[in-house]
């Protein structure tokens, strides 16, 4: 039954991720723009779900399909993993966008949040339910405060997007107890700083020039999350 769960999840992973790309066209886009409502040539550009722009867009259907297996391979047969599966492709979708453009748009980080703490609400009132959904409010909060704080330290450092960020993948690391969030929020930023030195000590940045911590942030949560799986 695992092994079934673990291909199902992949194939769900692939599937969505190979339509992300045009959704990623359309949310890479300064502050203040409008999202992208047509190709480069100027043709129209229907709907959210397909291949990018141009077409030339890469599918993040590996990277999709990677996440989603490996969640269900920690989660196993419980309700918790359906979720953390299921919303999987947005939080890549936003790594993406943030890689493009350093931005993390509100119309997915604000709906993130909601659902993780909705759907895992709901998943603790199934059975073989392994986490605690006080755990995940009380995380999300947690780790909001968190990154708020270091927002107020340091504002060129830390964008309003990663306060946001924040809020979901804490709701999903505070799911199985502060251990795992303590872990979770630990590695997001090392990950993020070790990405910077590498830049410094390569002389491809410079101290004041800022890179894409999403992702470093949703790897973070991503590890903690799969030490909880494991270990529940």
């Amino acid at each position: 039954m695992g092994v079934v769960v673990i291909i199902l999840a992949a194939a769900y992973g692939a599937a969505v991720g190979s339509g992300l790309p045009r959704a990623a066209y359309r949310l890479s886009v300064g502050p203040g723009e409008p999202w992208r409502a047509h190709h480069p040539d100027g043709r129209p550009l229907a709907g959210w779900f397909g291949a990018g722009g141009a077409g030339r867009r890469r599918a993040p259907a590996g990277v999709c399909a990677a996440v989603c297996g490996v969640l269900a391979a920690a989660g196993g047969v419980r309700p918790e993993t359906a979720v953390f599966v299921g919303l999987a492709p947005l939080v890549v979708l936003l790594g993406i966008v943030d890689l493009a453009v350093h931005r993390l748009p509100d119309v997915l980080t604000l709906p993130l949040a909601g659902a993780a703490a909705a759907l895992l609400g709901a998943a603790a009132l199934l059975p073989r339910a392994a986490g605690s959904w006080r755990g995940a409010l009380l995380g999300g909060a947690a780790l909001g405060a968190a990154y708020l704080l270091l927002f107020l330290v340091n504002p060129a450092g830390m964008g309003l997007g990663d306060v946001k960020l924040a809020l979901p993948l804490g709701v999903a690391l505070g799911w199985y107890g502060w251990g795992v969030w303590a872990a979770g929020a630990f590695l997001g930023l090392l990950y993020g700083a070790l990405y910077g030195l590498v830049l410094l000590l390569t002389s491809r940045a410079t101290r004041k020039d800022g890179f894409a911590f999403g992702p470093f942030m949703a790897a973070g949560a991503l590890t903690g999350v799969l030490l909880g799986g494991f270990g529940a």
